[in-house]
């Protein structure tokens, strides 16, 4: 190829979806989700690996759905992908998840990798039907590459690293330890049967149960240079993996709190009588009622207008590659800090608050409302909200940034 690697754009995605993109990955994703729903509840109450659950998404098409057309991808958008997320989000969160968090490592490819290497990934990806995994939590010690030949050796242990027990691949980060580039971190990609990864299968939590996100243990995996995406810089397109990382769980708790309102619709319009000092016909009738369901609803319509702009954004925003700037990044990652904020809040107060209007008889283990909160619950715990709050007040009072993490 003649042309130079430094005028090729860094990311493949361009442009925004159309509608007739966005109904098409979303009527996709409610067949989906509408298989899930049939039996989330017992699912979920298995705790079983979600291999099933993995082939679903495969088969519907839904994991290629970022990978560029001309490798035989989807072709679409990242916000095609972000409604997908939040509509799986409203029958099961565990999934979801799992489907969010595959959409940015795959997504690793554009982010971490030289553009003449990126085509040969997308075609892998696509051939080998692969579910991306992660083992990159930053909160546990780091794991450690050295060299070996012209590769690596890697060690270490990763706790929550979601997708992995499921995933064809998983997509690591590591610090290079010695040699002539120290220091440095790389963003490499393992398939799960290489020797000296184990698959610890740990994960047992009060939420998100069929995420897949056990621990992953390291003991001299041998790391190829084919293996490796790229380094992890600060480069601006590079880390605005993040916030789309951050944006993903935004629609995540967006699509549980619509689905607990759905679920609380139905109960409530079922519920037999009225209370006795009332003077409604039935529960649904009783302004009491009405009133909770309906600041609930409004809570959640206005969580779902942010995203929707958001969402939209991203695709601009990851458009301009190799020339969005640190003060774009940074303008834009604040606003996602806002709508985690709402998301979360909003999130857990309508899985918990629904069960004012379904009453009693809906904290039956049969019915299974709480499954809306264990996720919500469980997720929001991801990375602490208050410091996403401090993130939004430090800009608006003084214009400031917080460092570039895995978090940020």
């Amino acid at each position: 190829m003649s042309t130079s690697t430094e005028t090729l754009r860094r990311t493949p995605w361009t442009g925004n979806a159309d509608e007739a993109e966005i109904a098409h990955w979303s009527a996709i994703a409610q067949s989906v989700a509408d298989t899930l729903a049939t039996d989330a509840l017992a699912r979920d109450r298995a705790n079983a690996t979600p291999h099933a659950e993995a082939e679903l998404l495969r088969s519907s098409g839904l994991l290629d759905l970022l990978v560029p057309a001309e490798f035989g991808g989807g072709g679409g958008h990242f916000e095609s992908s972000f409604h997908a997320v939040r509509i799986l989000a409203t029958a099961d969160g565990s999934i979801s998840q799992l489907l969010a968090y595959h959409y940015f490592n795959q997504a690793g490819i554009g982010f971490y990798a030289a553009p003449e290497d990126q085509p040969a990934w997308w075609r892998r990806t696509v051939e080998g039907g692969w579910l991306w995994g992660d083992s990159v939590n930053p909160v546990d010690p780091t794991l450690v590459l050295t060299e070996d030949g012209e590769g690596y050796r890697l060690n270490g242990f990763k706790r929550f690293s979601t997708g992995s027990g499921v995933g064809e691949v998983i997509i690591v980060n590591a610090v290079i330890q010695g040699g002539t580039n120290d220091g440095k971190v790389l963003a490499f990609v393992l398939d799960t049967g290489r020797e000296g990864l184990e698959l610890v299968g740990d994960w047992d939590h009060l939420g998100q149960r069929l995420t897949a996100s056990g621990s992953v243990r390291y003991t001299d995996v041998a790391v190829l240079p084919e293996d490796i995406l790229g380094p992890v810089t600060d480069e601006p397109i590079a880390s605005l993996l993040t916030p789309g990382v951050q944006l993903g769980f935004g629609n995540f708790y967006l699509g549980v709190a619509q689905g607990a309102l759905a679920k609380g619709r139905e109960l409530l319009l079922a519920r037999k009588n009225a209370w006795f000092l009332s003077n409604a016909e039935s529960y649904a009738h009783d302004v009491v009622f009405q009133r909770a369901i309906g600041e609930l609803k409004a809570r959640t319509a206005a969580v779902e207008a942010l995203a929707e702009k958001l969402n939209r954004r991203f695709d601009t925003e990851v458009a301009r590659s190799n020339e969005l700037t640190a003060e774009q990044r940074g303008d834009y990652a604040i606003a996602i800090a806002e709508l985690k904020v709402v998301a979360t809040e909003t999130g857990i107060e309508v899985a918990n608050r629904i069960y004012e209007v379904t009453g009693a008889s809906s904290t039956a283990n049969s019915v299974g409302l709480d499954l809306f909160w264990r996720n919500v619950r469980t997720h929001t715990l991801h990375d602490p909200v208050d410091y996403k709050k401090i993130e939004v007040g430090a800009h608006f009072l003084h214009g400031e940034l917080q460092p570039l993490s895995l978090y940020t």
